[in-house]
Order: structure tokens, then C-alpha cells, then sequence
């Protein structure tokens, strides 16, 4: 099927660099156009660049790079926190034809090396506090290491200092070409090394196109970066689009400290995991605890129900939603800092309805959406004014979906990937030679088009009955059944009945600690001194009365701890590493499987 959104006019004035052929020449759009406005700065305003100072300062990083003998196709290493030196680094190594690509800041040695290897990555740019795994992980083809904070050896201003005043940046950005690879995207597989995604100017551009078509993008809107570079979603809102639309981007270093720093931005487009959502909810719950607000989240929530139900609103509940909008949620989104936004979105991972259910209620409807490094970040997305809670929308414009026999869902279009970096085997894999991609998701449409996924092809369930479940189901039902969680992991392949491990949410145990007068207990002892066990069984109870009896949790586990992404249970983007977290956890797991047939 081709997408069914109501696409923007394709005659509505887009912002300077949308319809650009390649990111090097939306970049010198904007900056012609917004020489006098601010590009870059950081939230308490310390750091503040021109798009006319970013200009020149990217020309002379860019001639300091072609002196080191970068040149088309050459792979450019980027191991930075999210501070305006990425920007300028990145949109440099682009108007050479270069491929720049990021390196997670978590990531062990090991692991850079394979990286490292895989991409022929000869310069990389570090901060100093990263060095010594840089230098750990040091393969042979790396020629140059550059310090973008530090004294020693080449920094950053030497690198700058030293560069050609005569380098004519504009004439290096027409000889780059659509079709040339402009960053590798490494994904963060559960299992296995990560392949390198390439993707082509004409890839990025398409995918900007496309959500410009969906809702226009702002020309000089406030865009935030907080998520790691390596990871497509802050790439390609907080980098790329920030390059075609002339937009001020606030980079945020540390990333727990995201929610605090969005009242000095106001972005007009904002994307988060869930993880920040859920703990955005949380906080302002904990808040909003008077008879008044607790009234008009009543109202929020009555008519958001009836929405997403296909029941009219009534002119009264309209009414009453415009006064508790005036009265409390106006203040919110103010306090908040997103009053201003045009387009906010949750993807990365699935979230769970409770919270579009508040943010919807409260006058900040998330799009949630759906997308592989492969697809560009994009597959498919609710639209603001039609939001189906609990799918992940309709194909994105211009891209074609399709469900295979077994349900997977299949893509193509414009925006996928050119193939993985040195793996032709595994790119025929997955990339038919008509173009599909096959995402390895499976998912089904609704009756009105929207995608639902279901789960990971490779996760599904089969017990020792041979029936078929799907892992995330079960897990998003346990979520949704008490606030006290924020991780689950079921377990039940070729098993007789399904255990859960269960990971308590810090923030919900910390709004029950409030309320249950346990305010001077620990987390660990809260959750290991049994404090907790009730409401988790009463929670378990309510799960499995919602999921068929071959799917329900015949046994559980609350950890006293957190898991973390690109810990040893999630990766990077927060996805459940189930052979490590089955390794790990293999005694815990034999546990309740011999409680459970005793």
C-alpha cells in the first residue's frame, strides 16, 4: 500500500534547503539565507554561533580535512558528546563527499575497533575524556586523532589554524554528488557485531522531504539535540533538518538533563523515546496533584478516549477541554517549554498508551511513529490530527508498505538504505532486487490503514506446545498494568508456560515511596524489602487477565536494579537484549521455572 496521509501542498513555501539535491547544499541554502541568525548554541547560552560564523568555521575545518587528504568517500570518525563542535565537524566532512559517521560514547573498546575497522575510518575526533578507549581500540588504517578539547597533539583549533584561507567551500558542495554516501549508521543488534548502514544524500534528503510533506517544516525553527549522535533519530531531526531549514539547534550534553533544558529552546519539533516521556509523565503527575488539575486531566482524559473510541466529543466536553486548556494545560506546556512545537514524536521504541494518553489529554499529541536505520528513521507516523493510539500509523508519503505471507512488514522507497558497509551477503538478505526491504518487524493494518507492529520476527515466541506468541505483547501489557515498572522481559521459547523478569521504574517507585509515607527507605530496600510485592502481584494479576491463558506469567522476578541503555540488558536505543539478558539472569530464570512446576 502507498501512504494515505493528507500530504502538506507541495506548492507551500518550504523552508530554504527542503528541496535541495544533497545535506551539502541545503546546508549553503540556510546559510545564505540566515547569515545573521543563531545555528548553534548550547542551553545557558555560553556557546552561540551564526549561521555566518558556522559557514566559516566548517570551510576551515573542511580545507584542514582535504590537507589530511580527506576526499570523496573518505570515513570521518565522530566520538563527541552533543556539543556544537559535532555540527561543524559533520557538516565539514560532507562537503568533501565524506562519509562522517559517530561512534557511542558507551561503546568499549572492543567494540570501536570493530567499527573502526569495518568503516576504514582513518581521522577520528574525540573529546579527551574518550581518548584513551580511542587509542585502545586503534586499528592500523587510523592516521589521525584529533582532540577537539584538549592541548596536546592536534587539537581542533590547530587543525582550523592550519587550514587553506583559499578553500572555496561552496564549489566543494556542488561536486558532491545524491547518490554518495553521507553517513554510516551502526546498528545496535541484540546479537552480533553492528553493521554499518549506509546512507546517501538523496536518502536524507528524501526522508526530510518526506516529512515536510507531511507537516511543513518551520523555516528557523528551534530543533534540540540530546540523543546520541550514532543513533539516526537525533541525526536527522537535531542535525540534518536543522541543514535544510535554517533552524537554531540547543545541543544538550548530557542527555538526563534534556527535560530541564527545553524551557530556554522551545523547539518547534521535538522527537524522544519513550523513556523520556514516561519520566516527563511521572514528574508532572507528581506535580499536579490539586483538586483542580487533577479535574481537568479527568476532562483531557474523557475526551481523548472518545476520540481514539470514534465517539463524537460533545459541545460540552469540548467545552469544559477548552476551559481545564486555559485553566491548567496552557501552563503546563508553558512550564515545560513545549508550547511551541508543531511536531512532537516518540519512536525507537513502542510506548505505552497511558502516555500518549496524558500528553494527548494535556494539549501535546505525540506522533508516534515507526522506522528502521535502513528506512532512513521512517516507515510510517501518525499525524497529529489523526492519531490512532496504539499503532504507529500510516506509510510515510511517498513509500510503499506491504505485509509478507508470514507478516513481516515489507518497504520500499527512496529512503532505504544504499546497503550495509562491506556485507553484500547480508544486504541481498534483506534487499530484494525490486527494492524491498524487508524489516524483519512483524505487523498487521488496522481497518483504517495504520500500521500495528507486533513484534521482531526473530523474537517470536514458540513454546514446547508449538503456539505462537509475541514476546513485546505480553511485555507491553505488564507496563501498562503499573506504573512501579519500566523494563519487562517474558521468557517461554520452547518452555511449557512464560516467567517474566520485571524491572521496577526508579521514578514510580519513587511516587510510591511518597505516597505510602516510605520516603527515608532506599530503592533497594524498597524493592527487595518486599515493600512492593503486593502491588506488583495485583499488577501481574491484572496483565494476565488481559492476555490468553497460554500467554499469561506463570511466575516473576522484581530486580533491585535498573537496566540502563547500552547496558548489558538494552542496547543503545533500548532494546531488550534477550540472549544476554537469558544468559545473565539464566539461575534467576531456572528459579521460577522449577518454582512454577512444583
Amino acid at each position: 500500500m502507498m501512504a494515505e496521509h493528507a500530504p502538506a501542498s507541495e506548492d507551500h513555501h518550504a523552508a530554504p534547503g527542503v528541496r535541495a539535491r544533497t545535506l551539502c547544499e541545503a546546508f549553503q541554502r540556510s546559510a545564505a539565507t540566515a547569515a545573521d541568525r543563531t545555528a548553534i548554541r548550547t542551553p545557558d547560552g555560553t556557546v552561540t554561533i551564526s549561521w555566518a560564523e558556522y559557514e566559516s568555521r566548517v570551510a576551515r575545518i573542511a580545507a584542514a580535512l582535504a590537507e589530511l587528504g580527506v576526499r570523496r568517500g573518505a570515513t570521518v570518525g565522530i566520538m563527541l558528546r552533543n556539543m556544537p563542535e559535532f555540527h561543524l565537524i559533520d557538516a565539514a566532512a560532507l562537503h568533501l563527499g565524506a562519509i562522517p559517521f559517530s561512534l557511542y560514547v558507551t561503546s568499549a573498546p572492543e567494540q570501536l575497533a570493530h567499527v573502526l575497522r569495518n568503516s576504514e575510518c582513518r581521522i577520528v575526533f574525540v573529546e579527551s575524556q574518550f581518548l584513551a578507549r580511542i587509542h585502545a581500540a586503534s586499528t592500523p588504517n587510523i592516521e589521525h586523532i584529533i582532540v577537539v578539547d584538549g592541548d596536546e597533539g592536534l587539537t581542533l583549533d590547530r587543525l582550523e589554524a592550519r587550514a587553506d584561507p583559499g578553500f572555496d567551500l561552496a564549489s566543494a558542495a556542488r561536486a558532491v554528488h545524491s547518490e554518495d554516501v553521507a553517513t554510516l549508521i551502526y546498528t545496535s543488534g541484540t546479537t552480533g557485531p553492528p553493521k554499518g548502514v549506509e546512507l546517501t544524500h538523496a536518502n536524507l534528503m528524501f526522508a526530510i522531504g518526506g516529512c515536510d510533506r507531511l507537516a511543513p517544516l518551520r523555516t528557523g525553527g528551534s530543533l534540540v539535540s540530546y540523543l546520541p549522535h550514532a543513533h539516526l533519530a537525533d541525526r536527522l531531526v537535531a542535525h540534518y533538518v536543522h541543514m535544510a531549514t535554517a533552524s537554531v539547534v540547543t545541543t544538550v550534553a548530557d542527555p538526563t538533563q534534556v527535560i530541564g533544558a527545553l524551557p530556554s529552546c522551545r523547539p518547534s519539533m521535538f522527537m524522544a523515546v519513550p523513556r523520556v516521556w514516561e519520566k516527563l509523565r511521572t514528574a508532572l503527575l507528581a506535580q499536579l496533584r490539586d483538586h483542580q488539575s487533577e479535574q481537568a486531566i479527568h476532562i483531557g482524559l474523557h475526551k481523548v478516549r472518545a476520540e481514539q473510541n470514534g465517539e463524537p466529543v460533545s459541545a460540552e466536553l469540548m467545552h469544559e477541554w477548552k476551559q481545564a486548556d486555559e485553566t491548567v494545560f496552557r501552563g503546563i506546556r508553558e512550564q515545560i517549554g513545549l508550547d511551541q512545537t508543531d511536531w512532537v514524536i516518540s519512536g525507537a521504541a513502542p510506548i505505552p498508551p497511558t502516555v500518549l494518553e496524558f500528553f494527548s489529554a494535556i494539549g501535546i499529541p505525540i506522533c508516534e511513529g515507526w522506522g528502521l536505520s535502513e528506512t532512513t528513521a521512517l516507515g510510517a507516523i501518525n499525524h497529529r490530527d489523526a492519531i490512532r493510539i496504539g499503532t504507529v500509523g500510516r506509510p510515510m508519503p511517498n513509500t510503499e508498505l506491504r505485509l509478507d505471507d508470514d507478516g513481516e512488514v515489507l518497504v520500499r522507497g527512496q529512503h532505504v538504505m544504499r546497503g550495509y558497509r562491506q556485507d553484500t551477503e547480508r544486504t541481498a538478505e534483506v534487499l530484494d532486487p525490486d527494492g524491498w526491504f524487508r524489516t524483519g518487524d512483524i505487523g498487521k493494518l488496522d481497518e483504517h490503514g495504520y500500521l500495528v507492529i507486533v513484534d521482531r520476527k526473530k523474537d517470536i515466541i514458540i513454546n514446547s506446545a508449538g503456539k505462537n506468541m509475541s514476546p513485546a505483547n505480553i511485555e507491553a501489557t505488564l507496563l501498562s498494568s503499573s506504573e512501579l515498572l519500566s523494563q519487562a522481559c517474558c521468557i517461554g521459547d520452547g518452555r511449557p508456560f512464560n516467567v517474566a523478569l520485571l524491572v521496577p521504574s526508579p521514578e514510580g517507585v519513587a511516587a510510591y515511596a511518597r505516597t505510602h509515607g516510605l520516603l527515608e527507605a532506599p530503592f533497594a530496600e524498597l524493592v527487595a524489602g518486599g515493600h512492593l510485592d503486593q502491588e506488583i502481584s495485583a499488577a501481574v494479576a491484572r496483565a494476565n487477565s488481559k492476555l490468553s491463558r497460554v500467554e499469561q506469567i506463570k511466575g516473576y522476578r522484581l530486580l533491585a536494579t535498573e537496566w540502563l541503555p547500552d547496558g548489558d540488558e538494552l542496547t543503545p536505543t533500548s532494546k531488550l537484549k534477550r540472549a544476554v539478558i537469558a544468559s545473565k539472569y539464566a539461575d534467576t530464570i531456572a528459579d521460577l521455572y522449577a518454582a512454577g512446576k512444583s
